[in-house]
């Protein structure tokens, strides 16, 4: 008995001055690190602070170039992520490791699938996945829906329900919520709670405060590839927690907005009676040269629909839009940039980004044009151009020709701005840009949305994140079902007004229910 007491209390998991390099950037040097059974252990840091690297050394993806790992008071060095799962060690990423084309329950089982007689049992396959979606609260999902058909929210726990399948000793985290509806995070909280009362050790990566107060037990804070200090909840302050993770004291983290224009220019955007099958319902709204208005309410009530059907993504848009009082029907996304719009993806892996390539042909990837001469591409104004975006946008890189890939997840954020910025938008929609960035970062690309649209640029933002509409957005346009339900503007803009409004809850709007 008291060998199972000591072990309780001995760290589950054990780093000792583990370092790694990519080329000429050092993502974690000497890291001595331990974590516990039946504990949520935080790990906070901005991008580029090497919790990433963290993980993916912990759960086999890379190898560390020194120092040691043990698991439970054995060494270990996992050669594969699957060595790693069968000690135990099971991650949730930010980046979905999901097969598109197969179902649900493929997905979730595709490790060690039930069989019979050698063969996959679907039936038992599918029951076990039913069971797993229903632990998490999912039990609404049909585990034989392919999982392209489902939103980005439902894949999301698809992936937790995937990690429960694999019997987790350690759970890692990381960014696991930054796409999931707020019903969802409540049950992924409810599940981690569970897991922890049952002694397995969960590692939580989040740049979401809220989610670590309700949830950690312990904090470790990261910075520049060193850890820095570990805490329990509750003994630092949130205002220094960010300092120990930036390095430095915080200045406000939005910048000033100007004072209400007494007459702002005419619209550069200007959206009359927009719809789109069931899902815009004739929205009617504008955004001013140097405006920015937020797109609100809560997640999947046609947001992403209004920016992708003014980009020309969307084929059988109703309704009149004019940009710079000029009608607006893009029929392509190529269309629609030659018409001095930019569009900001949610997910950059996938929509922003091509991963194997350098980060300058990333950067240049939409600005071909004016970089040219005829059919070839004047590489002297190539590279100054690279170099004026690095700048402008602080990106973080050893090389402009490392792969796109190499870099934190903010840095690639910046990259795919920077790439956007370089058609010179008159008009840029913005889908939830920060989504799963650090502090400093987002306090970088908040301060230039400012700058942009001081310098006449009309900014369309949707965000999921409350404090961001309140803090960057001078109108905030509340979305419900397809229709705008309400607009906010200066000291309206407040957190319990967004949310009664996307609730669907002024009672001067219930004929809209």
């Amino acid at each position: 008995m008291l060998d199972v007491m000591q072990n309780e209390f001995a760290p589950f998991l054990t780093l000792t001055g583990i370092s790694k390099r990519y080329g000429g950037v050092r993502a974690l040097d000497g890291v001595t690190f331990a974590c516990g059974r039946g504990s949520i252990h935080a790990v906070l840091g901005e991008n580029g602070a090497g919790k990433s690297t963290l993980i993916k050394i912990v759960s086999g993806v890379v190898q560390p170039d020194e120092g040691l790992m043990r698991l439970d008071g054995r060494e270990v060095a996992f050669p594969n992520p699957a060595a790693a799962n069968r000690a135990g060690v099971v991650c949730v990423f930010q980046e979905l490791s999901l097969m598109p084309d197969l179902t649900v329950a493929d997905n979730i089982l595709a490790a060690d699938p039930p069989r019979r007689f050698g063969l996959i049992d679907g039936r038992a396959q599918r029951r076990r996945a039913e069971e797993l979606l229903a632990s998490i609260g999912c039990a609404d999902v049909d585990p034989r829906l392919r999982v392209r058909d489902l939103p980005l929210s439902r894949r999301q726990m698809v992936e937790i329900a995937k990690a429960l399948a694999k019997k987790p000793r350690l759970l890692i985290l990381d960014e696991a919520t930054s796409a999931l509806t707020a019903a969802d995070v409540e049950r992924v909280y409810a599940m981690l709670r569970r897991l922890k009362a049952d002694g397995v050790a969960i590692l939580y990566i989040s740049h979401r405060m809220h989610e670590i107060d309700a949830l950690a037990d312990t904090l470790s804070v990261f910075r520049n590839g060193r850890h820095i200090e570990t805490f329990a909840k509750g003994a630092r302050s949130p205002d220094r927690i960010v300092e120990l993770m930036i390095g430095r004291e915080i200045t406000a983290q939005y910048p000033p907005k100007p004072l209400p224009k007494e007459s702002v220019g005419p619209p550069r955007l200007d959206v009359r009676d927009l719809s789109w099958g069931e899902r815009l319902k004739g929205l009617s709204f504008s955004v001013g040269a140097g405006e920015i208005v937020g797109l609100g309410g809560l997640d999947g009530q046609g947001q992403k629909e209004v920016l992708l059907a003014l980009f020309g993504v969307l084929k059988g848009v109703g309704g009149t839009v004019t940009v710079d009082g000029r009608p607006h029907r893009p029929g392509s996304p190529a269309e629609a940039k030659d018409g001095g719009l930019a569009l900001i993806p949610e997910d950059r892996k996938t929509e922003g980004l091509m991963l194997p390539m350098s980060i300058a042909d990333n950067l240049v990837a939409a600005s071909l044009k004016p970089l040219s001469k005829g059919l070839v591409i004047d590489r002297a104004k190539e590279r100054a151009a690279v170099a004026d975006a690095v700048r402008r946008l602080r990106i973080k890189i050893g090389s402009a020709e490392d792969a796109v890939s190499t870099l934190s997840g903010g840095n690639q954020q910046k990259v795919v701005i920077a790439k956007w910025l370089m058609t010179g938008p008159g008009l840029i929609l913005l889908n939830d840009p920060t989504r799963g960035i650090d502090v400093g970062t987002k306090q970088e690309i908040y301060r230039l949305l400012r700058d942009l649209a001081d310098g006449g640029a009309a900014i369309l933002f949707y965000s999921t994140d409350y404090d961001e509409l309140i803090g960057c957005c001078d109108r905030v346009s509340v979305m419900y079902d397809g229709r705008i339900v309400r607009e906010l503007e200066g000291d309206a803009i407040t957190e319990q007004a967004i949310v009664a409004s996307a609730l669907n809850m002024n009672t001067e709007m219930t004929h809209h229910g």
